[in-house]
């Protein structure tokens, strides 16, 4: 009997305790068959499945170009090599080959739904990007997908008639990744590339609003970028993304009443996501292993907080900063607090949901008027 190990609930020192050699598969959708493919991998004693790919490949409801997946998946795979695993495999439907050789596993997979199938097009299209990566000693790395899952599903809940949610993306980019295992990075280039297809995959399926939302810090300036091309491309259109939650004048006031932390206690395995991973998910924080990392190199024009304080714009390595991975200090967490700011980062999103159909009223309006230039077209 083979032993699958869910690689996304571990912390990172426990993903530097794992055998070198263990199996590591990347799935391409659900797993249909999960006896097939340990079959495939001639019965090992243990595997760990890495959380899934939603969406992108062809003959899932949203595909990109092939290429694009596959050098998506290709920094994904090289991120594992350069961690010292010597097994990780792509588990892809047969006859979808990505260009990486022996690590296409040519199995049938379970797919499911993985694209808006509303037929109410006006709809805002919620598209979430978390990540899989270290967070410090005590949460686990799918902390940044399920936080922003979260925040998107109940988003959707709560408009029902004005948004719709994507499966999360669960990988996303870390420029740290070589600092910390089991951090991963699609690669900012392809991560580009990768959603500027998906924003064009559901563009021709003829919805017209669509929100990129990270849980993710390392996201969000490849995310605007990804915006700011989709706008050119798409003009008639409403393409938007955001820092993050809770970085609204409203999400910034519940922060700031209801924090024990002083500036600097909320960044990442910090106050915040730990608070908010207690109260979503108990079971995966390990609050007795909490190291507060506060002790980062602080000058007026540049500083770390939850909302990037002063004027600089920098990357300096993260081993600078944190011995641990944490930024802030997660002892200060606590189940409560952890409700009330998922509750403001929901209602957060629902009022960007709510201006991003205003914003498309209000521009068609001008359009269909003549305003401008729109007048000689």
């Amino acid at each position: 009997m083979t032993d699958v190990l869910q690689f996304e609930t571990l912390t990172w020192p426990e993903v530097t305790a794992l055998p070198r050699e263990l199996p590591l598969v990347l799935p391409l959708g659900a797993v249909g068959d999960m006896q097939n493919l340990v079959e495939s991998l001639n019965r090992p004693e243990q595997l760990g499945l890495l959380p899934a790919i939603p969406y992108g490949w062809k003959g899932s409801a949203l595909e990109v170009p092939t290429p694009l997946l596959g050098a998506y998946c290709a920094n994904l795979i090289e991120g594992l090599r350069q961690d010292g695993f010597t097994r990780p495999y792509v588990l892809a439907p047969s006859g979808l080959e990505l260009g990486l050789g022996q690590i296409n596993l040519a199995q049938e997979i379970g797919v499911g739904s993985s694209a808006p199938s509303d037929p109410n097009r006006e709809k805002v299209v919620l598209i979430p990007v978390g990540q899989t990566e270290q967070h410090g000693h005590h949460l686990p790395l799918s902390t940044d997908t399920l936080i922003i899952e979260a925040i998107a599903n109940a988003t959707a809940a709560h408009a029902p008639e004005e948004a719709l949610a994507l499966p999360v993306m669960p990988y996303g980019v870390s420029t740290h990744r070589p600092s910390f295992a089991g951090t991963f990075n699609a690669g900012g280039r392809a991560f580009e590339d990768f959603y500027g297809a998906v924003v064009d995959a559901i563009i021709a399926q003829g919805y017209r609003h669509l929100y990129l939302m990270s849980g993710h810090g390392g996201n969000c300036s490849f995310l605007t970028t990804v915006v700011k091309y989709a706008g050119e491309r798409h003009r008639r259109a409403f393409i938007a993304t955001a820092w993050l939650y809770l970085s609204g004048p409203a999400g910034i006031a519940s922060l700031e009443q209801h924090r024990r932390s002083r500036i600097g206690g909320m960044g990442h395995a910090c106050e915040l996501e730990t608070s908010i991973l207690m109260h979503l998910r108990p079971d995966l924080v390990h609050m007795d292993r909490v190291v507060p990392e506060t002790d980062f190199v602080t000058t007026p024009a540049y500083y770390m907080d939850w909302i990037e304080g002063g004027a600089l714009v920098a990357n300096p390595p993260w081993d600078d900063d944190t011995r641990t991975g944490a930024y802030g200090d997660g002892s200060l967490a606590t189940v409560e607090n952890g409700r009330l700011w998922l509750e403001a980062a929901i209602a957060e999103k629902i009022d960007h949901v709510r201006e991003i159909l205003e914003q498309q009223r209000r521009r068609e309006e001008r359009r269909n008027a003549g305003f401008g230039l729109w007048g000689a077209k």
